[in-house]
């Protein structure tokens, strides 16, 4: 649907009759704005209900002072943008009105209407990439929408859509765990882009990427000067994720005297740059990430235990894809049909042998593989129509679902097929029966026995 044109509203405020008629003309030299002309402070004020973008505004009005109804105009909307026309060219007036919020001061002499249009035409550039920095935020923002994002039907997953919604309604720290490749960092986004802060900044930072010596300046920001190199003022990334949120990845690789400082920040909510000397508050929601188990970490003398409970928030563990049974062939078709999409290849589907072999392999790679197994099976794929279990390969590190490598009774290996299928499909015990082909009542008599066992 074609977006409706929406022209520049713009007043004019000025009490000399032909002056006002002068800039109302060059105002209007442009086909896209939309100009009202106004005598008055009062009669400006009075229309601001109908929105103007852009308000010219004669300082010496003959009711008001223009600094009177700036400071109104400013208090209705800090996004009208007001030029102030002077017939007196006094520096601090300008100086003060320019701090005041104005966005111009013009002295009403023979370069005005030159200026004049100059203002107009940066206003307008500032306003046009306003509007598009809030439509790429918007597209942001629904691209990161959970159901898009985060894909999955199993029960696993719906207890993970329902810590989502909480973290999002929220300013929480969360803690996201889960074998690598499980999309911690989607999540993440996911979280933010879903919040009240998804207008901020999301900064990630990856722990185990930096250099130890570096990662408290990468964090905190420096001062120019506080050490060798240190050419100029860095901002941190505690800073730039200020009123949004801040990604700490792999946490668990921290060392321990940078897990005292950021403890501290985290209790004071403020920082210290590297060499500064005055301390900085700093609103960031926090969202940490580890693939390693951070209460063993604490117990082995690796992480602090009064960080680990700082941090620790709202907990969220990703299952490993291996245990979310019909999820692999819902994200295998969304990988398939983003990656033909992109690279203009025909959207086809999966034979029913291709299904099964996808829903047998273990994925120690989780998500992450599964994409990339999907990928290569479309690119190899010699059938136009649908991907064979010939087209799909699997990396010689993973293994399939096969019990025999154990020496098991037959008991046993039953108790273990049928514990397999219902993890796989979610403890649905009438599917599990259809899968295997026998009764509901046997798999019920297997579950009694293993627990009186």
């Amino acid at each position: 649907m074609k977006k409706k044109f929406k022209p520049t509203r713009i007043f004019v405020v000025e009490d000399d009759p032909i002056y006002c008629k002068m800039i109302h003309y060059v105002m209007e030299l442009n086909p896209d704005h939309e100009v009202y002309k106004f005598s008055s402070g009062k009669e400006c004020l009075e229309h601001l209900h109908l929105r103007p973008s852009i308000i010219s505004l004669d300082y010496m009005l003959s009711d008001m002072t223009g600094a009177d109804v700036l400071k109104k105009i400013r208090d209705f909307d800090k996004d009208i943008s007001v030029i102030i026309l002077s017939g007196q060219k006094d520096i601090s007036t300008a100086v003060r009105l320019l701090k005041e919020g104005a966005y111009d001061y013009i002295t009403k002499d023979t370069e005005t209407k030159e200026r004049l249009l100059h203002s107009l035409y940066n206003i307008k550039s500032h306003q046009n990439l306003k509007v598009e920095v809030e439509t790429l935020k918007e597209e942001l923002t629904s691209q990161y929408r959970f159901a898009r994002t985060v894909i999955g039907s199993s029960l696993a997953m719906k207890k993970v859509f329902a810590l989502l919604d909480k973290a999002a309604k929220t300013n929480i720290t969360v803690y996201i765990t889960g074998e690598t490749g499980t999309g911690k960092e989607v999540v993440a986004k996911s979280i933010h882009y879903n919040s009240n802060r998804k207008k901020g900044a999301f900064v990630a930072v990856n722990m185990s990427a930096i250099p130890g010596e570096l990662l408290e300046s990468e964090l905190f920001g420096h001062e120019k000067g506080s050490f060798t190199g240190a050419h100029t003022r860095k901002i941190g990334q505690f800073e730039l994720a200020n009123n949004g949120t801040l990604f700490l990845d792999e946490i668990a690789e921290l060392g321990i005297n940078m897990q005292a400082k950021l403890l501290r920040a985290l209790q004071e909510r403020e920082l210290m740059r590297v060499g500064g000397t005055k301390p900085i508050k700093f609103n960031a929601r926090i969202i940490v990430v580890t693939h390693k188990n951070l209460s063993e970490e604490v117990s082995k003398g690796n992480f602090r235990e009064d960080l680990y409970y700082r941090l620790l928030g709202l907990p969220i563990e990703l299952p490993p894809l291996r245990k979310r049974g019909n999820d692999i062939l819902l994200l295998a078709r969304y990988f398939l049909k983003e990656f033909a999409k992109s690279n203009n290849l025909k959207n086809t589907g999966f034979t029913r042998k291709a299904k099964d072999k996808l829903l047998q392999y273990a994925y120690p790679g989780n998500v992450r593989e599964l994409k990339a197994i999907v990928e290569l099976a479309l690119v190899m794929s010699t059938n136009e129509h649908m991907i064979d279990a010939d087209d799909i390969q699997f990396n010689s590190h993973g293994k399939n679902f096969n019990f025999l490598t154990e020496e098991l009774s037959l008991k046993d290996y039953n108790h273990k097929i049928v514990k397999h299928f219902l993890e796989k499909y979610d403890n649905d015990v009438l599917l599990v029966a259809r899968k295997l082909d026998i009764g509901k009542s046997t798999i019920y008599r297997m579950l009694k026995s293993q627990k009186a066992s």
